[in-house]
């Protein structure tokens, strides 16, 4: 499910939690409207708001660390895109073709990670070849000089790099915020909002405040779950950095 349709599931749940609980408040008897009840439901609802807020503290803490972590690895990638052509540069004109890979390479992966310029979710290929193909052409390169042999050494190990780096961020696409949390969340801010309503004088101002503060929960819910999904959506990690280094291979 989208970030936007989750969020619009939690506004729907947390509104309709306040307009069920001012549709309460008429319903009560006036000794359940009383002033120790709402003694009793202040207590209760501030604990839970004390619990809603850690959990929604720590779903922001995760998928911000996530969206760091996929953000830093792509920077990465970027740095040793260029390192790798460089020292494939320095070892010689043989190693022309194994520079021509490694751009074709770089163009594929700009093309998953990024779809149509960057609309739409990015769609990893597990049965891409060409790190394994650039991998070969730089292993079947035949030094003529212990200069060539350690650029070929780097070689190979900035390849291997470039494949563990292309591999984390494959493992790491899939969501990290667990589905019971935000279920659990959402299921203590519609109780919270309920006793908001129920206590609430009914009129359009106290609505409206109602409304802004189911916008601005639901809004951080989806905030969470964009940081989340940092290769689709709105908030995505930049293509800056490949694509710079992208327009500096073969130079």
């Amino acid at each position: 499910m989208s970030a936007t349709a989750t969020g619009l599931i939690v506004f729907a749940c947390v509104f309709g939690g306040a307009l069920l609980g001012i549709a309460l408040r008429r319903m009560l008897p006036e000794q359940h409207l009383s002033t120790e009840s709402k003694d009793v439901v202040k207590l209760g609802m501030g604990l839970l708001a004390t619990m809603a807020a850690l959990v929604l503290s720590l779903l922001i803490a995760s998928a911000k660390s996530a969206y760091d972590a996929e953000r830093s690895e792509v920077t990465q990638l970027a740095a040793n895109v260029v390192l790798l052509d460089r020292v494939l540069a320095h070892y010689g004109p043989e190693s022309k073709e194994c520079r021509d890979l490694l751009r074709r390479y770089v163009a594929s992966v700009l093309d998953q990670m990024w779809p149509q310029g960057g609309i739409g979710a990015a769609a990893f290929d597990l049965t891409t070849t060409g790190g394994d193909d650039l991998y070969e052409k730089i292993q079947a390169l035949s030094p003529q000089n212990e200069a060539q042999r350690l650029l070929r050494t780097d070689a190979r190990q900035i390849t291997v790099d470039l494949g563990r780096t292309r591999s984390l961020l494959l493992a790491q696409s899939g969501s990290t915020i667990p589905g019971p949390f935000l279920g659990i969340l959402t299921f203590w801010v519609t109780v919270i909002f309920v006793s908001f309503g129920l206590f609430a004088p009914r009129n359009a101002t106290v609505v409206a405040t109602l409304l802004i503060c189911a916008l601005s929960v639901s809004g951080a819910v989806y905030l969470i779950l964009e940081l989340d999904q940092p290769f689709r959506g709105f908030i995505q990690v930049s293509s800056a950095p490949l694509r710079t280094a992208l327009a500096h291979l073969g130079q």
